[in-house]
C-alpha cells in the first residue's frame, strides 16, 4: 500500500486542522444541539438536515438511502475509501435539560458528543484540512452515516452493506478506547427475545390447571446459559424480563429480553441455537425466539496491514496510533466479519458513551482531524 503523505503535507495537515478547532466545536455544538434520539423520526430529521448541509459545504454529493445519509467526496465511482458513522444518540429528546452541552476550551460536553457526533465532525474538519493544504484525497471518500446505529441498525445495516462493493478500507467514526487506541476487531452482538405463552389459572384453588409462563421462561434461560462456552468466547445477560399479573394468579405470559456478545462464531451458533430451537418443557407452553438485531462478530487478525498503514500515516503526523479489540459492537462488525480491511475508532478521546459524563477532549478533535485527512490523501 503505496502512500503519498509527504513531511509538508503532514505538518499542512496538522496545521490546518487545528485551526479548524474553532470551526469544529461550533460545528459540534449545532449537532449536538439538534438532539436525536432513535426513533424519533421528526428529531432525527432535523440534525440530518444540518449534518446533510455540512456535508454539502464541504464539498460532498449528498443522497438519502432509507433515511440515511450517503455522501460521496472526491473524485469518480470507482474503488473507494468508506467511512461510517451514525447521528442517533441514545439519549431521550429534552435530556440537555439535565446534561446541558458545555464547552470550556478543554472538554465538550453533553450528550451524543463523544457516541458519535464528533467523529462526523472530525470528517468535515478533515476534508476542509485537506482543501487549505491544498490537497484531495486520493480516491472517492464515501461517507455512510444512519439513523438507527443504536437500535442495531435495522435498515441502516443494508445501507452499509450496499456501500461495500468497491470499498479498500472500511473505517468506523466511533469513539476509540479510552487511551484513543483504534478498535482493531468487535465481539459479536445479538438481542434475543424470548416469549413464553402458558395458561392462567387460580394459584390457590386450580393450580393444575394452569401452565406458568414464568417457570418455563426461567428454564428456558437456564438452558440458554447451561450453553454458552466456558472458554470467554461469550457475553449472556437477560437485560430485562416481565411477565405474570399477580402473585395469586399462575402466569399466563413472560418475556425475557437477552442480550449476547460473542468472540467466536462458534460459540454465536452454539447459544443461537440454543435460543432459537427451544422446546417446552411444560406441556401446553409455547416457546418463541426472535433475534430482534444481530451484528456479526469481527474477528481479530494475527496480522493487520491496514492498521499498520494508518500507524504510518499517524507517524508522519506526530501520532503514536495503535489498534486492539473492543468488547462492543457496531456497524464496522459486517465489514469486519466479512474480512475487508476494517478499523473502528476513528473518533476524538473522551469518556462517558452512554453515560451522564458524556464528553470529548477539544485537542483530540483536531488530532483525529488531521489523522483522517492524512488517510484520504494516501492510497490504501
Amino acid at each position: 500500500m503505496k502512500g503519498d503523505m509527504t513531511p509538508d503535507l503532514s505538518a499542512a495537515l496538522t496545521a490546518a486542522a487545528g485551526r479548524l478547532l474553532p470551526f469544529g466545536r461550533e460545528r459540534l455544538r449545532d449537532y449536538a444541539l439538534a438532539e436525536s434520539p432513535s426513533g424519533d423520526a421528526a428529531a432525527l430529521e432535523r440534525c440530518a438536515a444540518l449534518i446533510e448541509a455540512g456535508h454539502v459545504e464541504a464539498g460532498g454529493a449528498v443522497s438519502r438511502e432509507d433515511g440515511h445519509l450517503v455522501t460521496r467526496f472526491g473524485p469518480g465511482d470507482g474503488p473507494h475509501l468508506l467511512l461510517v458513522g451514525h447521528y442517533d444518540t441514545v439519549w431521550p429528546a429534552g435530556r440537555l435539560a439535565t446534561m446541558p452541552y458545555t464547552d470550556d476550551g478543554t472538554t465538550i460536553a453533553g450528550p451524543g458528543t463523544y457516541d458519535m457526533k464528533s467523529g462526523l465532525v472530525a470528517v468535515e474538519m478533515a476534508l476542509r484540512a485537506l482543501h487549505a493544504a491544498g490537497a484531495a484525497p486520493a480516491r472517492q471518500v464515501r461517507l455512510v452515516v444512519v439513523a438507527d446505529e443504536e437500535v442495531g441498525s435495522p435498515t441502516g445495516r443494508a445501507v452499509v452493506e450496499r456501500h461495500l462493493d468497491g470499498a479498500v478500507a472500511v473505517l468506523g467514526l466511533e469513539s476509540p478506547h479510552p487511551d484513543g487506541a483504534l478498535k482493531s476487531a468487535r465481539r459479536g452482538s445479538t438481542r434475543v427475545l424470548v416469549r413464553v405463552h402458558g395458561r392462567e389459572a387460580h394459584a390457590a384453588l386450580d393450580p393444575g390447571k394452569g401452565i406458568s409462563a414464568i417457570d418455563e421462561l426461567i428454564d428456558q434461560v437456564a438452558a440458554a446459559r447451561d450453553a454458552v462456552p466456558d472458554d470467554g468466547t461469550t457475553l449472556f445477560n437477560v437485560g430485562r424480563i416481565q411477565g405474570g399479573s399477580r402473585a395469586n394468579v399462575i402466569a399466563g405470559e413472560a418475556s425475557a429480553e437477552i442480550g449476547l456478545r460473542f468472540t467466536s462464531a462458534a460459540a454465536e451458533r452454539q447459544v443461537l441455537g440454543a435460543l432459537t430451537g427451544a422446546t417446552p418443557r411444560r406441556t401446553g407452553a409455547v416457546v418463541e425466539a426472535t433475534v430482534l438485531s444481530t451484528r456479526p462478530t469481527w474477528p481479530e487478525r494475527a496480522d493487520d496491514p491496514l492498521l499498520d498503514r494508518v500507524a504510518e500515516v499517524g507517524a508522519l503526523l506526530g501520532q503514536e496510533i495503535t489498534g486492539r479489540p473492543a468488547a462492543g459492537a457496531g456497524d464496522t462488525n459486517l465489514p469486519g466479519s466479512l474480512g475487508l480491511p476494517t478499523l473502528d475508532g476513528f473518533g476524538p478521546r473522551g469518556r462517558g458513551a452512554h453515560a451522564a459524563d458524556e464528553a470529548i477532549q477539544v485537542t483530540s478533535l483536531a488530532e483525529r482531524a488531521a489523522l483522517l485527512a492524512g488517510i484520504m490523501v494516501s492510497r490504501l
